[in-house]
């Protein structure tokens, strides 16, 4: 542990950008609407009270924006499923989750073994940047592909860590793995990252990069 007087790096030396409201996201050059996004549907469950939580917590905010970055890399992930998997949809059920939205859904499940699903506010949400996207698959009828769980449930049926033990013991199926790998195989070849513990969540660049040097949305 170097001492207090050690030399600063200079990464330590840089000073984060300011946040931005999220009332100006909709204006602001570095963010794009999923809305215009081609060839994805749109469904943010904390916009309506069908989520963990139970209530919508948005609080009026329009959410449905990423950044720039990450949003033309969904538009690459949806290009990818037309092309590879004709009439299965990628659809957005979370993208930008302000600041605010992290510390409340913070508040649903502090104190109790949940919270080890959700960035402490503290730490920041990779969302909360705008580079991160919570996301499924539609078949050509518009209903959700099995994956084996739901969106926010939180068992270890939802960690791609476990999968392999848990088809063994039949908790998921051969054909739901094989829609988490369309799933996986779309958002990775986009510039997307994996994590272990929730099949449908998906970062876009480095998370420590991203906390460093990019702005947090209000």
């Amino acid at each position: 542990m170097p001492t207090p007087d050690a030399a600063a790096s200079p990464l330590d030396l840089l000073a984060s950008p300011a946040p931005i409201p999220c009332e100006e996201i909709a204006a602001h050059p570095e963010f794009r609407a999923l809305l215009t996004i081609p060839g994805i549907a749109v469904d943010l469950r904390y916009a309506t009270p069908d989520n963990f939580v139970g209530r919508a917590v948005y609080g009026g905010l329009d959410c449905a924006y990423l950044r720039r970055e990450s949003a033309d890399a969904v538009e690459q992930a949806a290009a990818w499923l037309a092309r590879h998997c004709p009439g299965v949809t990628l659809v957005v059920l979370d993208a930008l989750r302000p600041q605010r939205v992290q510390e409340a859904l913070w508040a649903e499940l502090e104190g109790t073994p949940l919270t080890r699903y959700l960035a402490h506010p503290a730490r920041r949400s990779i969302h909360s940047f705008g580079m991160a996207v919570d996301v499924t698959l539609l078949d050509a009828d518009g209903r959700e592909l099995d994956m084996g769980t739901g969106f926010d449930e939180m068992t270890p049926a939802s960690h791609p860590e476990f999968e392999a033990e848990q088809l063994a013991s039949g908790g998921l199926t051969a054909e739901q793995l094989r829609h988490r790998g369309w799933l996986r195989a779309a958002m990775r070849q986009a510039g997307f990252q994996t994590i272990s513990t929730e099949w449908w969540h998906f970062d876009f660049g480095d998370r420590d990069q991203v906390r460093r040097s990019l702005p947090l949305v209000l």
